[in-house]
């Protein structure tokens, strides 16, 4: 298939062409309102001679020329023989409208998008939809789009891409988006959303790839894509739906129940430094900082906001707070620069910086004081609170335009715009700040969200990262719970240090391999049935003496048989105590399309209490590991709080990796995995491996 020949077309043809309202009657109109050049469009509409006053053509096949692009707005009945049509003149794709395809989820409409797709295959066809509103070109100026909205300058640098066209919509009516692509691709059965995706990652006038994400189609393609877009340092914003909890209800481990697909999906993001966004409004303050910025910093900013009152810098100064952004401090000579520019009653020490409003109306002192905030050395980008509105009636907006322009003339450094109220915006003005590189961020709340965003951006480094997932070859179906002895046996063959223990099937063997293995000693009920031992009184611990193991496994016995009926065990495994120390949880569980997916957190009792936990997917590195540790709220208690011993973080980590190498070279057969608790100690001493639970496809 040909995608790039599709999505930037040199002739289109409109089959179904009218002036009727609908999408195909949209299409047309967006065409005829507009594209510069309409020589190399062509409408087809048997029962016309023309259609807004431009030729129609009786069929495709009437067309003097080869067709890149075919939008067929035609019923669903006609479309498999227009398919046939569309490969005849040589097309590229089609963009199909029609809707009732497998969306209504009844046999005979699967059946009927079955066809579709088996036809476009056939014919090495791009098939964007059906149930879509199609695409819009503004690169090239392609309008094969059926939604009217507003009549506007849309072009931009932002490619968006969603499995929603109603998003698409919204976003195209909103008065400050700007696209350099937007595709609404429907149902996506034979072009997947990450080969639009793809496109976007790889085309050279989008600067920035945004989504509207409901799931994944194909998860290899999709770690192909955020790979590439890592390496290029390319900004990909995702708006993902389903953000509620959906822990699978069959999960038997602490973790299967704590990483839910939701959880998976920010551990992918986190991975690959893609960044995830909550709402639309924080979607497209995102994409436009990154898009129309004129420079990236080159580190975690040191910020500088200037106002024109106090009133904004209180504001800005609370939301950066809350957000965790760093306001620099001026340097000596900065200060005394603009004690020399500002009225006496500023202060000028003070970041975020109330100017006043009196330079609103001298563009050359605010140039000066512009410029010597961006000439700070502890500055790294500067914010001007601006609130822009759509019309302009006080000439000091165009005076502090060209204040800005002059500063920034000077100036090499990042300069945004930060509005207070939410509103429509003077499109002469925001031409001139899009063409100057200073993007115009909405009102201060989520201002601050996308600043936090970029910060995340140009501190993720690909080169620290495992760039690549564990996707299972196979589908796994069946589940089966290894005991305590078995699971610790797997792991121990699978490179992980565990003491194994030794079951004893009756009370002279579990004095035997207390004696063997040393006193103090723990015994717990050895069971594949009985998972969460401790629920049925399956656990007795500080065992010290012969006259104990043997009271533990007559008790333990008994425990199980009334609390646990029916339930078969092996015996009682016996294992020597290991000294109390902090307990952490390092757990797999294996995403259905991304598959394993490491977690690590406060464990023992408290892993469910407290629900302390990072998740990450395989494989991971040893850096990987310990961001793991670090991003925990509990990390305190493992670095030394309060004069606490510090646990030995590089140990830690290495458990981590050996899981997830672990879990790699079981990709295709482990479900989920739990060790809880992990004995954690000061530097010196190896983490003790105490409880293992693994499930693996039968």
């Amino acid at each position: 298939m040909d995608l790039y020949r599709f999505l930037k077309p040199r002739t289109v043809a409109i089959v179904g062409a009218t002036e009727k309202e609908g999408f195909a009657g949209g299409t047309c109109r967006n065409i005829m309102k507009y594209s510069r050049n309409l020589d190399n469009v062509y409408f087809v509409n048997p029962n016309r001679d023309s259609v807004f006053g431009k030729k129609c053509y009786d069929s495709l096949e009437d067309i003097e020329v080869d067709i890149d692009t075919v939008v067929i707005g035609t019923p669903k009945k006609t479309i498999p023989a227009m398919l046939y049509q569309a490969k005849d003149k040589s097309a590229a794709g089609v963009v199909v409208y029609a809707s009732g395809y497998s969306e209504v989820r009844t046999e005979e409409a699967i059946a009927d998008e079955q066809e579709l797709v088996d036809i476009c295959r056939e014919l090495d066809l791009c098939l964007m939809g059906p149930n879509c509103c199609g695409f819009a070109n503004y690169i090239d100026d392609k309008y094969c789009w059926a939604i009217q909205h507003p009549d506007r300058n849309r072009k931009g640098k932002v490619g968006f891409v969603s499995q929603s066209g109603q998003i698409c919509m919204s976003l195209m009516d909103s008065p400050n988006m700007t696209f350099s692509y937007c595709i609404s691709c429907g149902n996506s059965k034979v072009v997947s959303e990450e080969e639009y995706i793809n496109f976007l990652v790889d085309d050279e006038d989008t600067k920035v790839v945004a989504i509207y994400m409901e799931g994944v189609g194909d998860p290899r393609k999709l770690e192909c894509c955020f790979r590439k877009a890592a390496l290029n340092r390319k900004p990909v914003i995702v708006l993902k739906a389903g953000k509620s909890e959906r822990a699978s209800a069959i999960a038997a481990s602490h973790t299967g129940s704590m990483s839910g697909s939701d959880a998976a999906f920010d551990a992918i993001f986190k991975k690959y430094g893609i960044i995830r966004v909550d709402d639309m409004q924080e979607l497209i303050g995102t994409s436009l900082l990154f898009a129309d910025t004129r420079a990236f910093p080159d580190k975690r900013c040191n910020y500088a906001v200037v106002c024109l009152s106090g009133g904004e810098t209180a504001i800005c100064a609370d939301e950066g707070y809350k957000i965790g952004l760093n306001y620099a401090d001026f340097e000596e000579e900065t200060v005394e620069k603009l004690k020399g520019l500002l009225p006496f009653y500023a202060s000028p020490r003070n970041n975020p910086l109330d100017i006043t409003a009196t330079p609103a109306y001298q563009p050359e002192v605010l140039a000066e004081t512009l410029l010597a905030v961006l000439n700070d050395k502890n500055v790294d980008m500067v914010l001007l609170g601006f609130t822009l509105m759509d019309e302009i009636v006080d000439n000091s907006f165009y005076i502090m335009f060209d204040g800005i322009k002059l500063a920034l003339e000077k100036s090499k450094k990042p300069f945004a715009c930060l509005n207070f109220i939410e509103m429509s915006r003077n499109a002469d003005l925001v031409s001139r700040f899009t063409e100057l590189g200073v993007p115009i961020l909405p009102c201060t709340k989520y201002a601050f969200e996308c600043l936090k965003h970029l910060d995340e951006f140009v501190t993720y480094d690909p080169s620290e990262r495992t760039l690549n997932l564990a996707i299972p070859e196979n589908k796994l179906n069946g589940r089966k719970a290894l005991s305590e002895f078995d699971s610790k046996k797997m792991l121990i063959e699978g490179g992980i240090d565990i003491e194994l223990g030794i079951v004893a099937k009756t009370p002279d063997e579990a004095v035997r391999a207390a004696d063997q293995l040393g006193y103090p000693v723990a015994a717990k009920i050895e069971s594949s049935e009985i998972l969460h031992k401790s629920d049925v009184g399956g656990v007795k611990l500080g065992l010290k003496n012969e006259e104990d193991v043997r009271r533990a496994f007559s008790e333990i016995i008994d425990n199980v048989s009334a609390n646990a009926k029916g339930a078969g065990y092996n015996g009682v495994l016996i294992q020597r105590m290991a000294e109390k120390s902090t307990e952490l949880i390092i757990g797999v569980n294996s995403d259905p399309q991304f598959g394993p997916m490491i977690l690590v957190g406060l464990g023992g009792i408290f892993v469910e209490v407290f629900k302390d936990a990072a998740l990450y997917p395989a494989p991971l590195n040893k850096s990987e590991a310990l961001e793991m540790i670090y991003s925990l709220r509990s990390q305190k208690l493992l670095t030394g709080y309060r004069g606490q011993e510090s646990c030995d973080l590089e140990a830690i980590a290495d458990v981590i990796v050996e899981v997830s190498d672990f879990a790699v070279r079981n990709k295709d057969r482990l479900i989920e995995m739990d060790i809880n608790p992990l004995y954690v100690y000061p530097k010196g001493k190896k983490p003790a491996v105490i409880d293992a639970l693994v499930i693996i496809d039968e």
